[in-house]
């Protein structure tokens, strides 16, 4: 229960909703309970008013008596159903308050939830599966909306109701009450026991669902190999499976609910018989009417829907306080990349220098970077290769302060990166990533993902530049072409195209790509490099690629090895070292002879 405490800031929000959910709440019960209190006197009237009505010999004074107490039953009759009408319209503002209230915290609880997606780094999305993530933004969220609204609504009457009833039965006759209300304390302890069990097996439901949606989303995204590798059976066995684990859990779950209805059933039907007997033996003695039984009786059946409710209440809100720890874990996780308190925003020209970086991915332990030196200057093109795993992409990361360096700085135009704001810094870098990835969207919102005011004019230009604009002219519907979730409907070469005029049409002075070309043919990047050359003439150049012939333009080539630089030269200088660099020249040039050859 302390876990749903972090809630008290949305009901301090929402505060008039729910004080006006309460109110209504006890208006309904205040009309619903005067029910009882007209059979009650309709009852007794009638037990006072029969034996007089016999002993009345003459035939026209009985019907004068006669119309009168129909006058009269036909008051209460009408009483009993106006109060009911407004027991049920102040029902129905009920539910517009109080579920109301809880689509709004729902609403917020979402919004705080993806905003610290936002906030957290690129090391946490490294760490944990899609599908843990989806469940705690969809799944979890939607039991605390169950406790914050439903259980919240049900347990503010059942408690309200039972305190009205019992103040009411009290009045009538203490004993009788007492003899009615026996049954709680067994009620109470098995409610209880049965929630400790709820919210154990509740968590680990909450922890199966995360990985059942995990487990789907992976099938879901990598559906081209499990039918590259005929492994659908093997994938479809491995969900089944976890599906069996997630399906007993909550069979067990339900089972443990199904104790509540018999035990309700169980207390309350001692109640009624309880009532009706010493009551029957306190009207014989003359301590309370016949119409008191009847009101007791009718008491009793009022309290049958809130104390079978009692167990789904008790129900929800363990479910509710197992997924608002999750939530209450993941909102107080703080990124290890932020803003620091007085970071500035400053214009970047374009210069770069890698000051003794040295760093360590912490999720892997394996050192990508060590001591490493370069400084770039404002308008120079450089290229960097070299073997798998020697640490280029690492270089583009810590540039965009995706990762902090163990050691060492980063200095743009003179400025530690940790001192600038992060969407200052990475708003003036643009940056194409080795994954593309593209949005379910069409082609032209894609293209101006980071530059939303950008025109169609701007959208093609960019196109243009990144060689992609002839291809994207022959789909059918042009730059208005929906690519599908993750742009399954274009080729790799198109997709990598496509970002390429995304980082393109956000004109900024400092430019990384990285081995973004490696899904087009030689010819084709070759166009690309020409085009972007008049583009990038003023502007810092980072370019990580495997593709030898098309750097020999390039004012600096780094060629990295485990994470440290090896050679470093224009391409003539590298070609003179007899190293590395000329070593992959010369095995891509005898790959092209051979291909031609065929």
């Amino acid at each position: 229960m302390k876990h749903l405490a972090a809630l008290n800031i949305y009901f301090v929000k929402y505060k008039w909703l729910f004080i006006l959910g309460l109110l209504f709440t006890s208006i309904s019960i205040v009309f619903s309970i005067f029910q009882p209190v007209m059979v009650r006197q309709i009852f007794d009237l009638l037990a006072q008013n029969l034996d007089n009505y016999r002993m009345i010999s003459d035939t026209g004074i009985q019907g004068v008596f006669r119309s009168d107490f129909t006058r009269v039953l036909a008051f209460y009759g009408v009483t009993i159903l106006l109060s009911a009408l407004l027991s049920g319209f102040f029902m129905f503002l009920q539910r517009q308050t109080l579920i109301v209230m809880s689509r709004h915290i729902e609403y917020d609880l979402k919004n705080d939830i993806y905003q610290q997606y936002q906030r957290l780094d690129l090391n946490f999305f490294k760490m944990h599966r899609t599908g843990d993530m989806m469940s705690r933004i969809t799944e979890d969220v939607s039991r605390v909306r169950m406790y914050v609204g439903p259980a919240i609504m049900y347990a503010a009457r059942t408690i309200l109701m039972l305190v009205m009833i019992v103040y009411l039965m009290v009045k009538v006759n203490f004993t009788l009450t007492l003899y009615t209300l026996s049954p709680l304390p067994v009620l109470a302890l098995t409610i209880y026991y049965v929630n400790r069990i709820i919210h154990r097996k509740s968590e680990r439901i909450q922890a199966q669902l995360s990985n059942l949606t995990s487990i789907a989303q992976e099938s879901y995204s990598g559906i081209r190999v499990i039918k590259s590798y005929v492994q659908e059976d093997a994938t479809a066995q491995h969900f089944a499976q976890a599906s069996e684990d997630y399906k007993q859990s909550s069979v067990s779950l339900a089972k443990t609910d199904a104790l509540y209805q018999p035990a309700m059933s169980l207390m309350i039907g001692l109640s009624v018989i309880l009532t009706i007997f010493i009551g029957g033996i306190q009207v014989i003695h003359g301590n309370i009417t016949v119409g008191n039984l009847a009101e007791f009786v009718i008491y009793v059946n009022m309290l049958i829907f809130p104390f079978f409710s009692i167990g789904w209440v008790a129900s929800m809100i363990q479910r509710a306080a197992a997924s608002q720890q999750r939530i209450n874990e993941f909102l107080q996780l703080e990124p290890t990349i932020k803003n620091k308190e007085n970071a500035q925003a400053i214009p970047l020209k374009g210069s770069i220098r890698f000051d003794k970086v040295s760093f360590t991915y912490p999720h892997t332990g394996i050192q990508a970077i060590k001591d490493f030196e370069l400084t770039i200057e404002p308008g120079q093109k450089v290229a960097i290769i070299g073997r798998t795993g020697s640490g280029k992409s690492t270089l583009a990361q810590l540039l965009l302060r995706m990762y902090d360096p163990q050691q060492g700085r980063v200095l743009l135009d003179g400025h530690d990166i940790r001192d600038l704001r992060l969407d200052s810094l990475r708003g003036q870098i643009s940056y194409v990533p080795q994954d593309v990835f593209l949005f379910s969207d069409s082609i032209t919102n894609n293209i101006r993902f980071g530059a939303p005011a950008a025109d169609l004019e701007a959208v093609k230009q960019a196109a243009r530049q990144a060689s992609v604009e002839k291809d994207i002219l022959n789909f059918n519907e042009g730059f208005d072409t929906m690519i599908g979730e993750r742009g399954v409907t274009l080729s790799g070469g198109q997709k990598q195209r496509i970002s390429i005029a995304r980082a393109l049409i956000m004109d900024p002075n400092i430019l990384v790509f990285d081995d973004c070309l490696s899904a087009v043919d030689a010819r084709t990047e070759k166009e690309i490099i020409g085009n972007l050359y008049a583009y990038l003439k003023d502007k810092t150049a980072i370019i990580i690629t495997h593709r030898i012939f098309a750097l020999f333009e390039f004012d600096k080539i780094i060629v990295l090895d485990e994470g440290r630089i090896v050679e470093t030269g224009t391409h003539e200088q590298l070609m003179t070292l007899n190293g590395y660099y000329a070593e992959l020249y010369a095995r891509q040039q005898s790959g092209e002879e051979e291909a031609v050859t065929e």
